[in-house]
């Protein structure tokens, strides 16, 4: 069973972050990746908002470079999928599709998936109109009109924020009153480009080719109205990738791995980095600086090894 210093679960720009710092450390490092470098920011034609870029760049491009990035100083990709793991040792054990494999310490970046709303064609138009990062994706709806479907507070920060970019907003909630909190729902009232539409569901994506609107029902009446737009961004939640450790790891009320910035979490020498940790702000930014310091915090405790 071949033994690494280091083991990263997930090649997401945190997992490939930290490979870059603890293989430029000297440490030997594998990066078990279940499908293609770069995860949910390879899914994403667009991106803008990373330094360092003129323009925008692709997220599956920004992903090999990444990955190119940490396997020139030795880091080793292994595209497998993780079957078990035991990580309350002081050797862990990792097993996988592909083989079994041993650590000194593990970094987990295993990310989180945005929640869907289950209807059809709804992966086709992914970054052609319906998107689940306001932050991410906002700057290319300036001065148009936008549906967030969602009560929550993520729900309403990302009306916010579009509501200073986009010409008009609706708000489409199930219930007959917002979740999120008494503050953002004043200040969202507040805005006059903001619509709620209230007791409904976005219940057909409009589209062709690029979203032009959606079919709205009224979870009362029945009614179903059209409303035209350009684009969708879907706050119902995201699901945090922690169903192999969640009987070892300590998870937070939501279901994401427990750790402050220092991405330690409650099993010695195992670390977490990007969106599956408990966090204010999920950017490919944030991610890739959780995979430094989880990096930093993997060598320090290698350092107290025997």
């Amino acid at each position: 069973m071949k033994r690494y210093n280091t083991i990263i679960i997930g090649g997401g720009p945190a997992g490939y972050t930290a490979a870059l710092y603890a293989a430029r450390a000297g440490l030997s490092v594998l990066i078990l990746e279940m499908l293609s470098p770069g995860g949910q920011m390879a899914t994403t034609t667009e991106i803008d908002n990373y330094p360092g870029f003129e323009e925008t760049v692709d997220g599956f491009d920004l992903a090999q470079k990444m990955k190119a990035g940490a396997e020139r100083f030795g880091a080793e990709s292994e595209f497998a999928e993780v079957t078990e793991l035991d990580l309350k040792s002081t050797v862990k054990i990792i097993r996988t599709t592909s083989g079994d494999y041993e650590a000194d310490t593990v970094i987990l970046a295993t990310g989180a998936a945005p929640r869907e709303l289950g209807i059809e064609h709804e992966g086709e138009l992914r970054g052609r109109g319906v998107s689940y990062c306001a932050t991410c994706d906002g700057m290319m709806y300036r001065n148009k009109t936008v549906i967030v479907v969602g009560g929550g507070n993520t729900a309403a920060e990302d009306a916010l924020y579009l509501s200073k970019l986009c010409k008009k907003v609706y708000i489409v909630h199930r219930r007959d009153k917002l979740r999120a909190s008494a503050a953002y729902q004043k200040r969202l009232e507040q805005a006059e480009n903001v619509e709620f539409i209230w007791n409904s569901a976005v219940t057909k994506f409009l589209f062709d080719k690029i979203i032009t609107g959606a079919e709205i029902t009224n979870n009362l009446t029945g009614e179903k109205t059209e409303v035209s737009c350009d684009g969708i961004f879907v706050a119902i939640g995201r699901i945090p990738n922690t169903s192999l450790f969640k009987d070892q790891i300590e998870l937070d009320s939501e279901g994401y791995i427990a750790a402050d910035e220092t991405t330690k979490t409650n099993i010695p020498g195992v670390f977490v980095a990007g969106d599956v940790r408990q966090k204010p702000l999920r950017q490919i930014v944030t991610a890739a600086s959780d995979g430094a310091v989880a990096s930093k915090f993997a060598e320090e405790y290698m350092g107290l090894l025997p």
